[in-house]
């Protein structure tokens, strides 16, 4: 066999990232942030808020087990629309405890963030304005 086969006959260029790719990561890993600081609030609310009754902590257990199914999701076109929604039931937890509300706040706002940076990708991408890979 010739070595002429093994090698190519110019410098090889890289291939073309896919900002979606890690787009997608940066979204499942906030998902299961959002996940953790939701769990890390049971003991606040039982110690400070109202305590911890069945509905406070099934409220608190349900979402987080939602959000981190929902970062398994992260690879369908719809699924941005999906955290920005579920951050109104984060943002209900203004019933449970202030806290929980000001989790929602804060995370609406990254979400939001998150929102536009996707958008600002797409638009450059439709410009022909891709970052170098």
């Amino acid at each position: 066999m010739s070595e002429q086969s093994d090698r190519s006959d110019g410098p090889q260029s890289p291939p073309a990232s896919d900002p979606w790719k890690s787009f997608r990561g940066v979204m499942a890993a906030t998902l299961l942030l959002e996940a953790i600081v939701v769990l890390l609030a049971i003991p606040v609310v039982g110690a400070v808020g109202g305590g911890l009754n069945g509905v406070s902590l099934g409220y608190l257990i349900g979402l987080a087990v939602l959000l981190l199914l929902l970062g398994g999701l992260q690879g369908r076109p719809w699924a941005i629309w999906v955290n920005l929604g579920v951050q109104l039931i984060v943002l209900g937890g203004f019933a449970i405890y202030p806290g929980i509300g000001f989790i929602g706040v804060l995370f609406a706002a990254l979400w939001a963030m998150i929102a536009y940076l996707r958008a600002e990708v797409r638009r450059r991408q439709d410009h022909g304005q891709s970052p170098p890979g």
